[in-house]
């Protein structure tokens, strides 16, 4: 019987690992990917906005050349963390169940089952991306992942969005010779995009590198075309791939079937503010799968507490 199951082997449950090994509890992190997966799935050129030490998990120190860490960066120092604090990690096995049996949990994965007497769920929100629900959507040319811009070269390219994912693919992309398209629903870039690089998209659209449709909404996709739908009507042009970069969201189907009451607008579960314990009593939520739908409210660098914090409440509940 373990003391603690953790789901999820991102920064946030390694430092849930990491905080449960300090006060000698038995426990297990078990991830349905690689190591710090959602990481991983990162474009290979992405640059934090955070700095290195706001990163850091454990107190254990993220040294860094540059004052914004790269997601090589962050898979470097989250391995070694992981690796150096020998902490029990199943890799590439996915939890399928939760259910609570008398004072404590049975785990059901996709390779076998466990007991612990309390769960830790940190499953981050990137595996599940928000549709944009239009014809042709499920095209192979249509993606909602990005990795490397290279691929783009001599292409012609719709990046749907104006958030930083959406803006750092829109620069990449054209960067690498892709004549780029950017379909904004609002009437201007986001205000949340990296203040250094805010400045160079707008130029690069002002200069008319990169053409974009504000107020406008991508209405369908075809295999060689697609259709805006623009303040002046609808229109249609030529296209070889499409960036949705519209956003993610939690796993909410798997928090519904573990009994988590969520709340009815944005879906964000109900959990206690000062524990992290949810309305099942032993089953705790950790980092940014305590935002529901408002995935711009937990960051690694402002849920980092929550491990000590649900930690101290198991020990001192015994």
């Amino acid at each position: 019987m373990l003391d603690i199951l953790i789901i999820g082997g991102g920064p946030i449950g390694l430092a849930c690992g990491l905080a449960a090994q300090k006060a000698g509890l038995s426990f297990i992190i078990v991830e349905k990917g690689c190591l710090v997966n959602s990481l991983y799935n990162y474009p290979s050129t992405m640059t934090f906005f955070s700095t290195s030490e706001k990163l850091e998990i454990g107190g254990v120190p993220f040294v860094t050349v540059h004052n914004k860490p790269t997601r090589n960066d962050a898979l470097e120092y989250y391995r070694r963390v992981a690796l150096s604090n020998n902490l029990p990690l199943n890799l590439f096995e996915e939890v399928t169940n939760v259910t609570k049996e008398n004072s404590h949990y049975t785990i059901t994965t996709s390779k076998t089952s466990y007991q612990a007497k309390r769960v830790i769920l940190s499953t981050g929100f990137y595996d599940i991306a928000v549709h944009l629900d239009i014809p042709g959507e499920d095209l192979p040319k249509v993606k909602h992942y990005y990795q490397d811009p290279h691929y783009y070269t001599l292409q012609k390219v719709v990046v749907v969005g104006s958030s930083n994912s959406a803006i750092d693919v829109a620069l990449e992309t054209y960067r690498k010779g892709a004549e780029v398209t950017l379909v904004v629903r609002g009437s201007e870039i986001s205000s949340r995009v990296k203040y250094w690089v805010r400045p160079d998209i707008i130029n690069r659209i002002k200069e008319g590198s990169i053409k974009a449709y504000f107020n406008s909404n991508l209405e369908a996709i075809r295999e060689h075309e697609v259709d805006i739908k623009t303040l002046e009507g609808i229109i249609t042009i030529p296209n070889d791939y499409v960036m949705a970069m519209t956003g993610y969201k939690p796993n909410f189907n798997f928090l519904k079937k573990l009994g988590i009451v969520l709340s009815e607008d944005k879906f964000i579960p109900q959990y206690n503010p000062e524990t992290m314990e949810t309305n099942l009593a032993g089953l705790y939520l950790a980092g940014v799968v305590c935002g529901g739908l408002d995935t711009h409210l937990w960051f690694i660098e402002n849920s980092r507490i929550h491990a000590n914090m649900i930690i101290n409440d198991i020990v001192a509940k015994g």
